[in-house]
């Protein structure tokens, strides 16, 4: 573990405790190899232009970081190359601002094709307006006689390779979005249900104990990213997907967001969204407003929505929650770890989709009694009568599936429940 000084604005402006921010900066920290030694934190209306915090705390940092023999200092906001290079040439130690840090986590945590190649898209872009910085290292940049050199050759031939293959990493990004919207299409057929939330608010919890996914999950910021599918069957027999994504945070980076738009794409496809909420987290609301946000950003936020709190099994949720839930209009409370609260889930998620649905009379032909089983597979059989000639058949279908079987039905076709 490399040891860490952490360093944090405290401006009015801000909708989060700054205790709290810079908590959850230690846990990024410790989630990507580190163990803070020792913490600043200024009040200031602003960053400073150079060195982010005032001149005087810069060399209060400069003490404290030579006296703890820190062998980095992680800033809480994202960092202009200049103040990075003003501060590790003050500090003479490495500097990682937040974006920084996250994109470190992402990397050790990406485990698909798709992860890796977002991942390395968002560091390539965080890094590009960075190597200016960098060239100083490599070349004698001035203007006049004995300063220019070969660095700076190899400082554009470094742009250029990156940025040559960050065009490359969009182009198979672009075919893997190409591939996944093929294969979203092919499953349309069944109502999607996308999980969102704040990082650790136990989305990969709650997938697994509604479909028993085996999804990592562990209580940890960003345990996983790649986006998980599976099926779930509801009360009432019929069958929904439920998608987990990757969990959000406050100052999420926008290399982030958009190298990872093909994946958030998932959210848009959704017929309802759960908003999970680690009720029991202090800056609840605070998290809901960043997740917010992000749907938003991402064109989400009109998409019909149920708020998840999660966690009430711990004490301190009770007070949170019943301050929260007074704003939402649909919401259920539950803790995934221990299945407390899922049957209500269930009903509400069943509840929610049953908005698309359309009640159907059918008369099936015996030659076409397969439709029967695809409409107890993905709807509620209301009605079935046997004549002579055939079913007479009442349901209620989502529905894709109704037009999907009236259709079959007057073609004459029936096929099997992936059709």
């Amino acid at each position: 573990m490399e040891k860490a000084v952490l360093v944090g604005l405290d401006m009015q402006n801000s909708i989060w405790n700054i205790e709290d921010t810079m908590a959850e900066l230690a846990q990024l920290a410790e989630t990507a190899g580190a163990v803070a030694v020792a913490e600043l934190v200024q009040k200031r209306a602003r960053p400073d232009a150079k060195l982010y915090v005032g001149k005087g705390k810069a060399h209060e940092l400069q003490t404290i970081s030579s006296e703890v023999e820190a062998e980095l200092v992680i800033f809480n906001d994202e960092l202009a190359p200049s103040q990075i290079r003003n501060l590790e040439e003050l500090l003479g130690v490495r500097v990682v601002d937040r974006t920084a840090l996250i994109l470190d986590i992402f990397a050790q945590r990406a485990q698909t094709k798709e992860g890796k190649l977002q991942v390395e898209l968002a560091q390539l872009n965080y890094l590009l307006p960075r190597l200016a910085g960098k060239g100083i290292a490599l070349s004698r940049l001035g203007a006049g006689i004995g300063t220019r050199g070969p660095g700076e050759t190899k400082l554009e031939v470094d742009r250029r390779r990156l940025r040559k293959r960050v065009a490359d990493l969009k182009e198979e990004i672009e075919e893997i979005k190409k591939h996944r919207t093929l294969h979203r299409d092919g499953r349309q057929s069944l109502p999607i249900v996308t999980l969102v939330g704040y990082t650790n608010a136990g989305k990969s919890t709650l997938l697994n104990s509604l479909t028993n996914a085996n999804v990592y999950a562990v209580d940890q910021l960003f345990a996983t990213l790649d986006p998980t599918t599976r099926q779930v069957k509801l009360p009432g027999g019929s069958q929904f997907l439920l998608t987990d994504t990757v969990g959000f945070i406050q100052k999420l980076p926008h290399h982030l967001v958009a190298a990872f738009h093909a994946t958030l794409e998932e959210v848009l496809a959704a017929d309802l969204i759960l908003h999970v909420v680690d009720a029991s987290h202090p800056q609840a609301e605070a998290q809901m407003v960043a997740v917010n946000e992000l749907l938003s950003q991402l064109k989400a936020d009109q998409l019909p929505q149920v708020v998840v709190f999660n966690k009430m099994d711990r004490p301190e949720a009770h007070a949170i929650f019943t301050t929260l839930s007074r704003h939402e209009a649909e919401y259920v409370a539950i803790a995934a770890v221990n299945g407390q609260g899922l049957p209500t889930l269930l009903e509400k998620i069943e509840q929610q989709i049953r908005h698309n649905d359309q009640r159907i009379d059918l008369f099936l032909p015996f030659s076409q009694g397969n439709l029967l089983g695809l409409i107890r597979q993905h709807g509620t059989l209301e009605k079935e009568e046997y004549l002579a000639e055939g079913i007479q058949v009442r349901a209620v279908l989502p529905y894709a599936w109704s037009e999907k079987i009236q259709q079959q039905l007057h073609t004459g076709v029936a096929q099997d429940g992936d059709a």
